[in-house]
């Protein structure tokens, strides 16, 4: 019998490690990236034999894929991946294919925000109570390269909406759905609920015996969920009322029940700030306990946890002015995060790549924190227009040495100058890492 083949669309970090794992597994592998491969990917393809073009996808060889994975950045509605369809050849997204290899259990978390910080933070307190757990999908290293070993009992995977949008089957032990707000609605035909369906994606196949966590403050999940039966176990968050089972924030402290395990803790010395965080940290000690971490592991943990770069990251401080790097905020409700977790008159630096923006949402948040606006971007138009009359000073530039010497001059000491762009990078940056290094680099030269 002929081997199945197995096509991979992409070869970014997670389409080299599904070729790899397919390889591995006895397919007939072909990897096919329109852009270019990075050095690194081009080399462990050749290294393990694996066939692959770039530059352009060979539609005959592609539609003769008995499988095909496809990168998450490529979206379902291209013409190719519409003929797969139509030829009902079975298109999944890495994580679905690594999820039928994996002896592991799996805790997903998804949201428009937060999800990094709070997959982090769930890696860091499994790890540090001495489990043996991965950490991958959006994040890291390649889930399916590291099935191929298949070592660790526990996997922890950031997964977005695009990844949720090809995957059929996955079953998560361990669910996390921090917020659902209009973000990528370009993916989704301008259609909020079509975003809401994709995030709900992520409890598509728990059981009973599963645990299903997310923030009941968030209305699209409140609605959705009054409409839904979710046969897993369910472990509400709030910021308002206290709850049992489930988690919640009252007078400084975290509280959290889940069968029966309890916790409480003070946040005021934790690295994390801000109510945002407050959902992060009550979704990853909801988490930890799901998995059977003790009460004084996950205190531990809470204290010892650093967050990812270029997320509310201290860039440094000049002459008693502090530098804040929040460049992977790219949308207007990072940005909301953000601006709450400032406690002293602002410049904010915004503006890149606009996705649909609604900035009517931080009208509040930015008349009460914000004392001047400076647009880093090629087209600022849509920020200058709206932000008009609403923040006391406006400055352009395409510079980011200039925006944070601009940044400089107008804050007194004391007070912030924040990076939070609410757009993505691309007119001036290679990424949002890029543009927070550049960022971080600018107030170093100062």
């Amino acid at each position: 019998m002929d081997r199945q083949k197995l096509v991979i669309l992409g070869g970014g970090e997670s389409g080299v490690g599904a070729a790899l794992l397919g390889k591995a597994k006895g397919y007939d592998v072909f990897l096919s990236d329109r852009g270019g491969l990075k050095e690194q990917y081009r080399a462990e393809l050749e290294a393990n034999q694996i066939d692959f073009e770039e530059g352009t996808h060979t539609e005959e060889r592609v539609l003769q894929a008995t499988l095909v994975v496809k990168s998450p950045g490529i979206p379902g509605t291209v013409p190719l991946v519409q003929k797969l369809k139509a030829q009902e050849t079975p298109v999944i997204s890495e994580i679905e294919f690594a999820a039928r290899y994996t002896r592991a259990r799996l805790v997903g978390i998804t949201g428009s925000n937060g999800k990094t910080t709070t997959t982090l933070l769930i890696y860091h307190l499994l790890k540090t109570a001495g489990l043996n757990v991965g950490l991958a999908g959006n994040i890291g290293d390649s889930f399916a390269k590291q099935v191929i070993n298949d070592t660790f009992d526990w996997f922890v995977l950031e997964i977005s909406s695009f990844q949720l949008d090809d995957m059929f089957d996955t079953r998560l032990n361990v669910a996390v759905l921090l917020n659902i707000t209009p973000d990528h609605l370009d993916r989704y035909n301008y259609e909020f609920q079509n975003y809401v369906d994709s995030k709900f994606r992520i409890v598509q196949n728990m059981q009973s015996d599963d645990d299903f966590i997310y923030f009941d403050g968030n209305e699209p999940i409140k609605r959705e969920l009054a409409k839904r039966s979710i046969p897993a176990r369910h472990l509400p968050i709030s910021l308002e009322r206290a709850l049992s089972p489930g988690g919640y924030f009252q007078n400084g402290e975290l509280v959290a029940h889940n069968g029966d395990h309890a916790f409480t803790l003070p946040v005021v010395d934790l690295p994390l700030k801000g109510p945002h965080n407050a959902i992060n940290m009550l979704s990853a000690i909801l988490a930890a306990q799901s998995v059977g971490v003790s009460a004084e592991a996950i205190a531990q943990g809470l204290h010892t946890f650093q967050n990812a770069s270029h997320r509310l990251e201290p860039a440094g401080q000049i002459n008693g002015v502090s530098f804040i790097n929040d460049s992977k905020a790219t949308n207007v409700d990072s940005v909301f995060y953000a601006l709450a977790s400032m406690t002293t008159p602002t410049v904010w630096i915004a503006g890149g790549q606009d996705k649909g923006n609604d900035y009517s949402q931080i009208d509040e948040l930015v008349s009460e924190r914000v004392k001047g606006l400076i647009c880093l971007g090629v087209d600022n138009q849509k920020l200058v227009a709206h932000f008009t009359g609403r923040v006391p000073q406006i400055f352009e530039t395409q510079s980011v040495t200039e925006a944070v010497q601009k940044g400089l001059e107008w804050a007194s000491p004391g007070e912030v100058v924040l990076l939070s762009p609410a757009c993505a990078s691309f007119d001036l940056f290679r990424n949002y890492e890029d543009r927070g290094e550049q960022f971080k680099q600018a107030v170093k030269a100062l």
